[in-house]
């Protein structure tokens, strides 16, 4: 007998980066014991430790390590830059493929000032540079296309038809996106686009949060699905229509939930989740 929509936790991941006061132990135990079976994992909750070793830890504890956070940035003004950020991304390949991870998230970067078509360029350049290493670890990459608010530092790809157009023009398997309502939920292309990219295989990840009304803050203020203005079941069900079948990922970052008890969070979390998703 299938699980009730209403109970089924199956499919829900949480980033480590939502619960971000625990340590990747604690998340670990954490999550395990309310029962979530999924987690993504930060590139910063690996620091000083042995990523084959908390995979391992992970899985005992019954979690599937579902992608890693995050590579990317790879614009920069000069030619040094840009091999350094190339240098960082075979690091976080190498990462993820340690851990057990099947997919790396690709935040792209922009430089200020920098024409954003010259960024793209740089963008899909880094990643050509580091596919023959991620085809050589098994490891994913997915491009993901942040808000338009942040096309000056953090990405100049912003909308899901920036990263499709990517994918095709590297053309490789290898490289995919990812779905993230907060960043796409007010584009009026977004159904077809993540049609598009579904017929092509390449629908990676699905990230949910939810839009507050009024935003505090452009970065550290998402909500809880249901507290704010995204139809986050309707985009789902685009998702799913278009053929994804994989975990559905929480990421949010908010001072305000991070300054809370993170238990009581958690459970927020699992029932904003089974309402709102």
């Amino acid at each position: 007998m299938s699980p009730s929509p209403l109970t089924d936790l199956s499919r829900l991941c949480l980033h480590t980066i939502t619960t971000k006061p625990w340590s990747i132990e604690e998340a670990c135990d954490r999550y395990a014991a309310a029962g979530i079976p999924g987690i993504t994992v930060w590139r910063q909750w690996l620091d000083g430790r042995d990523p084959a070793e908390v995979g391992r830890r992970l899985r005992t504890a019954g979690l599937e390590v579902v992608s890693v956070a995050r590579g990317g940035f790879f614009p920069a003004p000069d030619h040094a830059g840009r091999m350094a950020a190339i240098d960082e991304n075979r690091r976080a390949i190498d990462e993820t493929a340690a851990l057990g991870a099947p997919v790396l998230v690709l935040v792209c970067g922009a430089v200020p000032g920098q024409p954003l078509a010259v960024s793209r360029d740089q963008i899909a350049e880094g990643i050509a540079a580091v596919l023959d290493h991620a085809k050589a670890t098994g490891v994913k990459l997915a491009i993901e296309p942040l808000h338009p608010m942040y096309a000056d530092s953090r990405s100049a790809i912003n909308t899901l038809a920036q990263a499709n157009d990517m994918c095709e023009r590297l053309a490789d398997p290898q490289v995919g996106v990812v779905v993230d309502v907060y960043h796409l939920w007010w584009d009026p292309n977004l159904e077809v686009e993540i049609a598009r990219c579904g017929q092509m295989g390449r629908l990676l990840a699905f990230h949910v949060s939810d839009w507050r009304t009024p935003t505090e803050d452009l970065l550290n203020d998402r909500g809880l699905m249901g507290e704010g203005c995204i139809d986050v079941p309707q985009i789902r069900g685009w998702v799913e229509g278009a053929g994804f079948r994989g975990c559905i990922e929480v990421e949010i970052f908010s001072t305000r939930y991070w300054a809370m008890d993170q238990q009581q969070f958690l459970d927020n979390i699992k029932q904003a989740y089974l309402k709102h998703t």
